[in-house]
């Protein structure tokens, strides 16, 4: 089609569609990551976050989510530590596009505090990268351990996720 105009709503039916979502990374005072157990699989570890509504950022939804994930209402700044691309896969017919944002350092006391939805999450944990590492598959876990890497080196990372894990 080079050379031929399309009118605006002719030319984005043709480009590929993304479903974005923004979350948190957050640890506690000793920079142990907290990750939540997704209810609908036990070997799923997430982090507070899900996907964008209509008219919202991917920085508002990373706080609306924490909110209606974890009961907590965080007061940090954006900060964004990684882009995390996923091609369509399995029954997921769009591509995914993710950012992830600093949610800070948690304090017992609002660990304590967490209250989970149960239709999403069943269990909050918060542990070190070395038993991360014995719990997750090996893609989630170097996901988790580059946004851990990029807080820690206050950069931002790009994950590109091309095959199924």
């Amino acid at each position: 089609m080079s050379g031929t105009w399309l009118p605006p709503e002719q030319y984005i039916a043709t480009l590929p569609k993304a479903t974005v979502y923004g979350c948190l990374f957050v640890t506690d005072e000793a920079n142990r990551p907290l990750q939540l157990r997704a209810a609908r699989n036990a070997d799923l570890w997430q982090w507070p976050g899900g996907n964008m509504d209509p008219d919202e950022t991917p920085w508002q939804c990373a706080l609306r989510e924490c909110v209606e994930e974890t009961g907590l209402s965080l007061a940090v700044e954006p900060r964004l530590l990684a882009v995390h691309f996923l091609p369509p896969l399995g029954g997921w017919t769009t591509h995914k596009i993710g950012f992830i944002f600093d949610g800070g350092r948690l304090t017992r006391q609002q660990i304590d505090s967490i209250v989970l939805d149960p239709d999403e999450h069943t269990e909050v944990a918060v542990k070190s990268l070395d038993v991360w590492k014995k719990e997750m598959s090996t893609h989630s876990f170097a996901r988790l351990q580059a946004v851990a890497r990029a807080r820690h080196t206050r950069s931002v990372c790009y994950l590109e996720q091309t095959a199924t894990p």
